[in-house]
């Protein structure tokens, strides 16, 4: 399917790996243009090379996203480039395990770390969105919905971030700009790989997840995420706005019988 995205400008924020880089790879295998707004300068830099050699611009905008001046030059960076701004996916985050013994001041960093750049991109964007009737991504979270132990400041965020999504689909309907957010839960990023692998058993703590996620037993790959993301940012999602999709197998909303492998012992099905 041609998701008619050739010559889109896209702002992706953490683009250089992960789930970022996902959606960075498949906005660039559709023909879009795309400004990577990320903090590592060697990342960036890679990509934008690998990008030039395959024929496809990927520009890197480097900054720490905690300080919105480095958002407000990123949307200015990409109008000097490009004059236009059609996609804004608003990806960036760190799970920093702010709980409540963290006190107030460490709170307030993970937000700036995890919430307020998502606003201010798009503060800093909404001109040109409204111009060119865009479209907002916004990646977020399961724990959100489901709460984690240990990370207040992450799950407000993410929580905060599903409220904007909704409040900035009504916003900016008139205007035809649609909002939408992608929430992952168990996905096989680096990063995951890389906890996992500090624990005395990676591959029995990975199975013991991939038994919790009743869709095929296995974790999201990137590249599912990453697909989702660019449909709901394409034409071909013209009438999607205000929507929160968990791309996760199941795991966030599915009955929890079907996180066990033999239903018949579980609860109301054993006695049916």
């Amino acid at each position: 399917m041609d998701l008619e995205l050739k010559g889109k400008v896209a702002i992706v924020t953490g683009g250089s790996k992960g789930i970022g880089l996902g959606i960075v790879g498949r906005l660039l295998a559709e023909g879009a243009h795309v400004v990577n707004v990320n903090r590592s300068e060697a990342e960036g830099l890679q990509l934008e090379r690998e990008a030039a050699a395959a024929g496809q611009q990927c520009l890197f905008v480097q900054g720490d996203l905690s300080d919105t001046t480095s958002c407000h030059r990123a949307v200015e960076k990409t109008l000097q480039a490009f004059g236009r701004i059609d996609i804004l996916v608003n990806n960036a985050g760190v799970n920093d395990g702010v709980g409540l013994d963290a006190g107030v001041d460490a709170f307030l960093d993970s937000l700036r770390r995890n919430l307020i750049h998502y606003y201010a991109m798009a503060h800093y964007a909404l001109n040109a969105l409204k111009k060119s009737r865009g479209v907002i991504i916004n990646i977020g979270s399961k724990v959100c919905e489901t709460g984690q132990g240990g990370t207040s400041g992450y799950a407000a965020s993410k929580g905060g971030i599903n409220g904007l999504t909704r409040e900035w689909a009504v916003d900016l309907a008139p205007h035809g700009v649609r909002v939408n957010a992608v929430l992952p839960a168990e996905t096989w990023t680096p990063l995951y790989e890389k906890c996992l692998a500090a624990m005395p058993d990676p591959a029995g703590a990975k199975a013991h997840l991939e038994e919790l996620i009743p869709l095929g037993r296995r974790f999201t790959t990137i590249e599912e995420l990453a697909d989702m993301a660019v449909f709901l940012a394409s034409p071909r999602s013209s009438h999607t706005t205000g929507q929160i999709i968990f791309v996760d197998g199941g795991y966030t909303h599915l009955d929890r019988k079907c996180t066990v492998r033999d239903v018949s012992t579980f609860g109301a099905a054993a006695n049916s």
